[in-house]
């Protein structure tokens, strides 16, 4: 597998889950999801431990899930409460509970060693839930796996060839980047400053703003999940101020979760936050139509580079540039992320 397991990913938009139960599967492992009655998000395995019956095919009464298919019943913690036909309970009648978190308006969960999720270690998206912005989002499937959307992620020059017309401009592609990794090798930053470019239909008819712009994109990429771009424009005469607060700036963070499904697909959960025309319909309406035709071109590349990847003859070596420094960093994390998951935990050593 290829998975760093021993961390948190995001699960769902906390909208999604209620009194229905979701089904959704991470890292491959097939999960079903619902609120208690209080409206604590339960995540349990969707496996009946009797004859593997998806428990999301089965129904909720109060806090626990009835099996549809014979009706073993489980609690909010996976423990077998009833079962048809004798009154003692097998000892190994319960399902795997996994640790949830809600912030920031996702459903995080975690599928590794339990008692090594701590929630200090999810990363933040606080402009999700910031009543000074207004947000937008959704989720697409991906046929391909998350790696792929990563490297695209943390490339934007794409936006000049595969989203011209929306959100790329030659400015994207013709502008370098820099790029860094924090001390502690766990969050990467690359940067592109645009001093004089051209305002794509994303921004102009959203902002307002006509002509040429002052663009910077600054991506904080936190391994293995979540994917901050904080966007800004500005006419392209207007300066910042001393104190480097920019009044007649607009502010767009862009947030991807990447979650990986199975080894070859993936939940690309995006949300477009924005701090101007906040009550405005119309803009918020563009701009989720706009991210979603952005996202979904992604899609279609990416499901398509899938199927050339896998039928490529083994040992292929692909060539990299200097606008691939935060994709190849992000490679390196990932790769020592999936080697730390698969080494044996200290409490298993002793």
């Amino acid at each position: 597998m290829t998975f760093a397991r021993n961390h948190w990913y995001v699960a769902a938009y906390g909208r999604e889950i209620g009194r229905e139960l979701l089904a959704r599967t991470i890292l491959g492992e097939p999960l079903v999801f619902y609120r208690s009655e209080a409206g604590e998000v339960v995540a349990l395995a969707d496996r009946c431990v009797h004859r593997r019956y998806p428990l999301s095919e089965s129904r909720l009464e109060g806090d626990t899930i009835v099996c549809g298919y014979h009706g073993f019943t489980y609690d909010k913690a996976g423990s077998c409460v009833f079962v048809p036909g004798q009154e003692r309970i097998p000892r190994t009648a319960r399902v795997p509970s996994y640790p949830v978190v809600e912030q920031d308006s996702f459903v995080w969960v975690w599928i590794g060693e339990r008692d090594r999720a701590d929630e200090a270690l999810i990363p933040r998206a606080p402009w999700l839930a910031d009543p000074a912005y207004t947000t937008v989002c959704g989720m697409e499937p991906l046929a391909a796996r998350y790696e792929l959307l990563v490297d695209n992620l943390m490339d934007l020059s794409h936006e000049t060839y595969l989203h011209g017309g929306y959100i790329g401009t030659p400015e994207v592609a013709n502008t370098p980047i820099t790029t860094e990794v924090d001390e502690d090798d766990r969050v990467i930053y690359v940067s592109r400053h645009m001093a004089d470019a051209a305002c794509p239909p994303f921004y102009a008819k959203s902002t307002g703003i006509e002509g040429r712009i002052t663009r910077w994109q600054d991506i904080e990429y936190h391994p293995p999940c979540l994917y901050l771009l904080h966007s800004r424009v500005a006419p392209v005469d207007v300066l910042p101020k001393a104190d480097g607060s920019d009044p007649h700036g607009f502010h767009v963070e862009v947030v991807y979760a990447i979650t990986p499904e199975t080894e070859h697909s993936t939940h690309d959960f995006w949300a477009v936050a924005r701090d101007f025309a906040l009550d405005d319909q119309e803009v918020s309406d563009f701009l989720r139509d706009s991210n979603r035709t952005v996202v979904l071109q992604d899609v279609t590349a990416l499901d398509l580079l899938e199927r050339v990847i896998r039928s490529e003859p083994e040992g292929y070596q692909e060539l990299s540039i200097n606008i691939d420094t935060g994709g190849l960093a992000a490679r390196r994390i990932l790769k020592r992320m999936v080697a730390e998951a698969d080494e044996p935990s200290k409490a298993a050593v002793t």
